[in-house]
């Protein structure tokens, strides 16, 4: 089985960006830069989860996940479901799981060969 780093095919050329396009690709990449909105992406890799249980997942205070998850909503990584006085989160961008799986892949890749150059 290849890894999607193998797979991935990049275009010849790349293609043009207004400058309109490349801020929302600096958001999106800004959004994902804080370490805390990474471990609540990755903790609902696998479903729907209430604030609550993300909280207790990734160590954070209530405020300071509440905060990082409207983030996260607010530029469509997550998705947001109230269901009475509870709030649930989830992946709303399909394409998250390829990039973080395309960046994991890469960094493990990367760790490997330097563990092998110190003989590990």
């Amino acid at each position: 089985m290849s890894s999607l780093v193998e797979v991935i095919h990049m275009p010849k050329k790349p293609r043009a960006l207004t400058e309109e396009a490349i801020g929302q690709i600096a958001q999106r990449f800004a959004v994902l830069s804080e370490p805390m909105r990474l471990k609540l992406v990755h903790a609902v890799f696998d479903g729907e989860k209430s604030v609550n249980t993300l909280v207790e997942l990734t160590g954070g205070t209530q405020a300071n996940v509440s905060r990082h998850l409207q983030q996260l909503a607010a530029s469509g990584v997550l998705t947001r479901r109230k269901a009475g006085l509870q709030v649930f989160y989830a992946i709303g961008d399909p394409s998250i799981y390829a990039l973080c799986e395309l960046v994991c892949g890469s960094l493990e890749k990367e760790n490997t060969k330097r563990a092998k150059s110190f003989g590990s």
